[in-house]
């Protein structure tokens, strides 16, 4: 069966589409600037040419029509006919705690992503879209919704409840759901895979990059995980600022005259690492500066490798130790500089780095001889466990 995974955004439309006997990619491209003066990048892996041009796309259906229209075009296709596409796997970022995990869309799905709308304000109303337009465009297809925050369902209560007014969490649903929930399910999987499922099997995940979260989890289940009710909590990100004291929002408010919504733009778009060094969000040009003497480079690169090191540590402790320790996404998968980094300090836990190991790049284990801790760059693959869960369901 060949799958369509779509991942919606307010103004954009990302997609891949895959061939699940052998799970190979067979087609990926991007949808941008919906609805104001929109450009199709559409990329098929068979050697025929990419597209790339701007086209009109009014809604998300007009974009969905043009992507179904070059994944089986003469020039772009790369199937014969749209009756090769099975299903259309749908990433949706909040699911509340009713659906703890994938799910085929129907009545009752579509009401709980509306449902979440308040939790999830910028994609649960986009991954809806995405959703309405592959029905009307490919009726009669099965669609499925697969919930960023699944993941983080398995965690206990002790885990996910913040120590506020139990009310805040019976009326308002305020708990800690977690995020970047397929890349801490696909990769911790692989984990296991990659150390023979052993029964008991403790997997720390550090899935960095502009957006960070880490995971702790055993046998595959979540036992905690960094973000919260949204994706700011947690360690720093690119403009994220991960957890603060929470006063320091009215206190900032009150001595700069800031409106809340001013005050959010603030915590989600010039904090983190970009706050603290002034530079810019992107490791790689903080790497540069850093190189070149600016301390406050340097001192936002340390604060990131301090902070998740700390996370580290506390799931070690919430897990009565670990076995394995991934890095994952963009500065998890491609700085060994701050691979490097996090993992000095940690050798009392029995996590060791070899320094040339360190050096490649790719699924590799990267932990020395003698390291007590198994680590492992995992790249990961949100997609693929989309249209694995999309494939499931369908089947039956």
């Amino acid at each position: 069966m060949k799958i369509l995974v779509i991942n919606a955004g307010s103004s954009s439309l990302k997609y891949q589409l895959i061939d699940m006997e052998n799970e190979s990619l067979l087609a990926k491209g991007l949808c941008e600037r919906i609805g104001i003066d929109g450009r199709l990048e559409h990329k098929p892996q068979n050697g025929k040419p990419v597209f790339a041009s701007e086209m009109n796309f009014p809604t998300h259906q007009e974009a969905i029509e043009a992507v179904l229209e070059k994944l089986v075009s003469e020039e772009y296709g790369v199937v014969s006919s749209m009756s090769e596409i099975g299903a259309v796997g749908h990433r949706v970022l909040h699911g509340g705690a009713e659906f703890t995990k994938s799910c085929l869309v129907d009545d009752a799905c579509e009401a709980a992503i509306r449902k979440c709308f308040p939790l999830g304000p910028l994609h649960n109303p986009a991954n809806l879209m995405g959703i309405k337009a592959c029905q009307a465009v490919m009726p009669g297809t099965p669609q499925v919704a697969v919930f960023d925050t699944s993941f983080g369902m398995d965690m206990a209560p002790k885990a996910y409840m913040y120590a506020l007014p139990y009310e805040y969490y019976e009326k308002d649903s305020v708990r800690r759901y977690g995020f970047h929930g397929t890349s801490h399910r696909f990769v911790s999987a692989r984990a296991l895979e990659l150390t023979g499922k052993k029964p008991g099997t403790r997997v720390i995940n550090a899935h960095l990059g502009n957006g960070s979260s880490l995971s702790a989890s055993i046998d595959g289940k979540c036992v905690d995980t960094s973000m919260g009710l949204t994706p700011l909590a947690g360690v720093p990100m690119g403009t994220r600022s991960g957890d603060i004291d929470p006063s320091i929002i009215q206190y900032l408010m009150t001595q700069n005259d800031l409106s809340i919504d001013e005050m959010m733009t603030v915590l989600n778009k010039k904090s983190g690492v970009l706050g603290i060094s002034g530079v810019s969000s992107d490791f790689r040009d903080l790497d540069n500066a850093a190189a070149e003497g600016n301390v406050r480079a340097q001192l936002a690169l340390d604060k990131f490798a301090y902070e998740v090191k700390k996370y580290i540590g506390a799931y070690i402790a919430a897990m009565g130790g670990v076995d394995v320790l991934t890095f994952t996404a963009g500065v998890g998968e491609n700085s060994s500089s701050m691979r490097a980094s996090i993992c000095e300090g940690l050798e009392c836990f029995g996590i060791k780095l070899d320094p040339e190991k360190n050096k490649g790049r790719g699924e590799i284990e990267i932990s020395a001889d003698d390291s007590d801790v198994r680590i492992f760059i995992i790249p990961t693959n949100e997609e693929l466990m989309i249209a694995r869960d999309t494939l499931a369901l369908v089947q039956g």
